[in-house]
């Protein structure tokens, strides 16, 4: 785990960017004091579409419901 003041973080931020996404954790401190950890984000992990073609067709929600259950909302009963 590698420290840097804030000055330092500001100065090489792209350095440290890059050795976060290396792995290495880096942390910032104000003064001796640290404040804020710098880690990469992980990458690839969520896709979308995992399910593509696996599932059927669902229902078309924008389709016009059939009279049979039209009735339902349009009486009092």
């Amino acid at each position: 785990m590698k420290q840097v003041t804030v000055h330092a973080a500001k100065t090489n931020l792209s350095k440290l960017i890059d050795a976060a996404m290396a792995g290495e954790e880096i942390v910032i401190a104000k003064g001796s004091k640290p404040v804020v950890k710098l880690v990469a984000i992980p990458q690839g992990r969520f896709k979308l579409g995992l399910l593509e073609g696996q599932l059927g067709d669902g229902p078309d929600f924008l389709a016009p419901a059939p009279d049979s259950e039209v009735w339902v909302w349009e009486t009092d009963e």
